[in-house]
């Protein structure tokens, strides 16, 4: 079969380090095209990363008959309408997370291309890790019995290269709540296999963020099935690694260094006193084994392995988690703006 062909909305940073690499690591895909709202950008960045088509208007790039697929990594405030846009041009949709600011907004985009009988998928990278499905696999297998608690470290430095839009425009989605912590909701769900009934938090600014942005969040997500999960997310912790933690009735899962775009990390499980290695399969770039799901389900095989519906529920949790950080009372997670 024909390769299938990508156009990239959004001249972004992680489409160049990682989303260009991984779509053209796989033989049954290409990149064909960027947009960007400024010409001289996209033309640029078509040159840089040698794209043969660069657009700065979005209806001519979606007119475009060669293009099977679009990645989103514009800003937050701009991926519905643009993804809506493109389901209704025909085109296979992975768009960045968090999909939307709105419930509403994120459940257009997904019902859109469902509609059209297109793919679509969320770019939450960390459940593609190795540690994290083996971690997914020991806890459904029962190695720690019924989970109590879990733990997330998920502050880290936001490289100077970054430091835009996310630190000083509330307007376009920006602060630390919608960046990370909706990855924290999503990995938390898929290791748990359970969704957040409510959360209680605390934002604060640690030096980065302006206005009514927070680059450091805390708080306490709590699971349907009693689950705890502490969660610290930041963008201004310089001096130690990321780490996730589950611990059950029969034993505990320490995963360190694993809250992370690279395929690293080491998780050990501790019970009856004694703790061991797990052994981990082969790792594979995160993103390369996004698009490789993402392309098979285009070819008509399975699913992303990061859907429209996860990308609904992570920013559920993320909206929440917002909403008490501003009231500083524990607030249930809405599913659905119905």
């Amino acid at each position: 079969m024909p390769p299938l062909k990508w156009a990239l909305i959004g001249a972004s940073d992680i489409a160049k380090t990682r989303m260009i690499p991984a779509i053209r690591s796989q033989q049954d895909s290409a990149i064909t095209a960027v947009l960007s709202s400024n010409p001289e950008r996209a033309k640029s960045y078509a040159l840089e990363n040698s794209i043969p088509k660069a657009y700065h208007n979005l209806d001519e790039l979606l007119q475009d008959p060669e293009i099977d697929v679009v990645y989103i990594s514009t800003t937050n405030e701009l991926h519905a309408s643009q993804a809506i846009a493109a389901a209704k041009a025909g085109k296979h949709i992975l768009s960045e997370k968090p999909l939307a600011l709105t419930l509403a907004d994120a459940e257009a985009m997904v019902r859109t291309a469902k509609e059209k009988g297109l793919v679509f998928g969320t770019n939450h990278h960390l459940r593609n890790a190795v540690t994290h499905r083996t971690m997914r696999r020991l806890i459904k297998e029962g190695a720690i019995g019924k989970p109590l608690a879990a733990r997330v470290f998920h502050a880290v430095y936001l490289p100077p290269r970054l430091q835009g839009w996310r630190l000083n425009r509330p307007e376009a989605g920006g602060g630390v709540i919608l960046d990370i912590t909706v990855h924290d909701a999503d990995t938390l769900h898929f290791l748990l296999d359970d969704d957040v009934q409510d959360v209680i938090a605390r934002s604060a600014q640690q030096g980065l963020s302006q206005g009514d942005l927070a680059d450091a969040v805390m708080g306490v997500m709590h699971f349907r099935n009693g689950t705890l999960a502490m969660f610290h997310d930041a963008y201004t912790i310089k001096h130690t690694r990321t780490g996730l933690e589950v611990h059950g009735t029969e034993g505990s899962l320490i995963a360190k260094n694993v809250m992370t775009q690279e395929p690293v990390g080491e998780v050990f499980l501790s019970r009856n006193g004694a703790s061991s290695e797990v052994p981990l399969g082969t790792p594979e770039d995160l993103y390369v084994h996004i698009i490789r799901h993402f392309n098979d389900a285009v070819r008509g095989h399975g699913q992303p392995f990061i859907t429209g519906e996860d990308g609904i529920r992570s920013l559920a949790v993320g909206l929440a988690v917002q909403e008490s950080a501003k009231t500083g009372q524990r607030v249930p997670v809405r599913y659905s703006s119905e």
